[in-house]
């Protein structure tokens, strides 16, 4: 007795198979010298004809050996490699990599190319939808990274999280002491008797204060960096790797002057990297807000602008070569006593420091 036939070649269609059990559609086809088979998912005709062309077409723009790769094997085996930056940024994106892996079971049940954006979007929303902008844009940026390395290295066809828009950040409120309230900090830090530490913190919250640099910048700096002759510190802004001179300033002499003495060519200006902990614990006692170091070269640039300094030249102090666009975007608030000083300045009488020109009846 002949065995009944199970599978039906359906015609004018090549590599398209019916399972006649179930009804249901496979692709079959010859790629590379391998045979490549499919279930297409589909019971219906025209529509398995689309998903054969879409298979094809796949077999022709991807590696067949990764046809079956899920999102989180590649994030394991091939994406964390390629990861790059500070250790501080490397364990923010190993974090994200992990919820990925732990929290997304499409992720790891599911093969790569078959993941559709509403479910990318689904899982941002679903694991960081409480979470702040920053945290959800993070993830979005290192999920779309492994989708377009994926489409780079031929494994999926198109990137599902490639359209997916970044959430508007809030604007930050940004704290800045006076320059008052900094002197009061300076001079508490250093009131610590039984801390060792304080003058050394005392003075790298100093000189953040009084250079206007951040915290890197002011960790690396050397005695070869201080030219005391012609009055300029050599600085190497961290986030560019580009140096930049910065004029020691008449409130900043004494202090670099005492911080030079004794030391050698090659020895750092400061035996400690950061005061975080002397600067939190300073605000407590005096009842200020928690400043950071970012607040004392806010609180720089600030006092700068109020003092009349052209912009271009405290984004030069800054290491900026935008010509002060950013100083202007971010740091260009002034607080509402400069504002109001200011606003005087608008009235309808002959400022004190123009000359009035004859006219020519008068001459």
């Amino acid at each position: 007795m002949k065995k009944k036939a199970i599978w039906r070649k359906v015609p004018n269609s090549i590599g398209l198979y019916e399972y006649l059990p179930s009804g249901t559609y496979f692709a079959n086809i010859k790629h590379g010298g391998r045979l490549h088979r499919e279930s297409l998912c589909t019971h219906d005709l025209p529509f398995a004809k689309r998903k054969l062309a879409e298979f094809k077409a796949r077999l022709d723009r991807t590696n067949p050996e990764f046809g079956k790769i899920s999102l989180a094997d590649w994030l394991e085996q091939f994406y964390l490699s390629t990861l790059r930056g500070s250790a501080g940024a490397l364990k923010a994106k190993r974090r994200i990599v992990e919820r990925v892996k732990s929290k997304w079971p499409a992720a790891r049940s599911q093969p790569m190319r078959d993941l559709k954006q509403s479910q990318v979007l689904t899982f941002l929303n679903e694991q960081f939808g409480n979470w702040s902008e920053s945290f959800w844009n993070s993830a979005l940026s290192l999920i779309r990274d492994a989708f377009a390395k994926a489409v780079d290295d031929h494994v999926i066809m198109e990137n599902p999280a490639a359209r997916l828009t970044y959430r508007k950040r809030k604007k930050p409120i940004r704290l800045t002491p006076s320059y008052e309230q900094f002197k009061a900090i300076v001079a508490d830090v250093r009131a610590q008797s039984f801390n060792r530490d304080a003058d050394d913190s005392g003075d790298f919250i100093e000189f953040l204060g009084l250079a206007g640099l951040g915290q890197a910048e002011a960790a690396n700096l050397k005695r070869e960096h201080v030219d005391l002759e012609s009055g300029r510190l050599l600085i190497y802004r961290q986030k560019t790797s580009t140096p930049f001179w910065l004029p020691i300033f008449p409130q900043l002499r004494a202090l670099i002057e005492k911080l030079c003495a004794g030391k050698k060519h090659h020895e750092h200006l400061f035996e400690i990297n950061q005061a975080r902990k002397a600067l939190t614990n300073s605000c407590k006692r005096l009842a200020f807000p928690t400043y950071t170091h970012r607040s004392l070269r806010r609180m720089f640039i600030t006092r700068a602008i109020e003092r009349g300094v052209d912009v271009k030249v405290i984004a030069q102090w800054q290491g900026h070569r935008d010509e002060g666009q950013l100083i202007l975007q971010t740091y260009s608030h002034v607080r509402p006593e400069h504002s109001n000083r200011m606003a005087l300045l608008m009235n309808d009488e002959q400022p004190a420091n123009v000359i009035p020109l004859k006219s020519q009846e008068q001459a």
